[in-house]
């Protein structure tokens, strides 16, 4: 009787014994699927960075990246709505990247004086290095701050959370100002750099004036102090400066 009842029970559809196998099933099935797919993602795009890496453009077609990359049309529309959805994954691939290179950058130090400044300069930096592809992807960023600003947003969070980890670290620390709260000081900062940023790659320097990244560092700092020490810093650049272009106190 007991044999015959589990069996009975096996067949029943919805039976749990039968649900889990079932489950697992469809999981690995599942799996496979998404495996398979993240690759072909992958493949579209490994052939657009190509693209913007020769041509340092993206005004590259579909068609083009389509036949870099060996796979079909019907494949990159599986995949991807338009063009436009490819170079928002490349920008939020570009932006990914970019946060683990400049985390493990800032990670590296324990005060958080040196955390921001490892960010502040790592950031500038790379807005300084001659990639290709570089000034198509920052007007790419642009254009995407205007037209689509939610997608915008959710694709340079990873790098402001950075940040705001470490105006965190400096408040609790009472290394970093408190007057201002923690998430508009992030954004303050956010927005200061990310238009040095813009403003160099878009050639800003060739004026003749080109802010160098500890200068911009001098800037955040004395932004982020305690209004207190903030005076005193302002103060002895003053005199630093002073002194390093001949000048000394002057005499009654």
């Amino acid at each position: 009787m007991a044999t015959e009842h589990t069996e009975s029970a096996q067949r029943v559809p919805g039976n749990r014994t039968d649900a889990a196998w079932r489950e697992r099933a469809v999981e690995r099935s599942l799996r496979g699927a998404r495996a398979r797919a993240m690759s072909r993602s992958d493949r579209f795009l490994a052939a657009a960075s190509e693209l913007l890496a020769e041509t340092g453009r993206i005004d590259f077609t579909v068609q083009d990246i389509v036949d870099r990359s060996k796979m079909s049309l019907r494949s990159f529309y599986q995949h991807f709505a338009s063009k436009d959805e490819l170079l928002l994954a490349l920008f939020e691939e570009a932006i990914r990247g970019f946060v683990e290179r400049l985390r493990r950058e800032v990670e590296r130090a324990d005060d958080p004086v040196d955390r921001l400044h490892a960010y502040v300069t790592g950031l500038y930096r790379t807005a300084q290095t001659t990639a290709p592809g570089t000034r198509a992807l920052t007007i790419y960023h642009l254009q995407l701050a205007e037209t689509r600003p939610a997608d915008f947003a959710a694709a340079i969070a990873p790098q402001i959370d950075l940040l705001a980890e470490i105006v965190d670290g400096g408040r609790a620390s009472g290394r970093f100002r408190s007057d201002i709260d923690a998430a508009a000081l992030t954004m303050l900062l956010s927005e200061t750099l990310i238009s040095a940023a813009h403003m160099y790659v878009l050639g800003i320097h060739m004026t003749g004036v080109e802010v160098r990244p500890q200068q911009l560092w001098a800037f955040c700092l004395a932004a982020v102090l305690p209004p207190a020490d903030t005076v005193a810093a302002t103060a002895t650049g003053a005199g630093a400066a002073r002194r390093g272009a001949g000048g000394g106190p002057r005499r009654p």
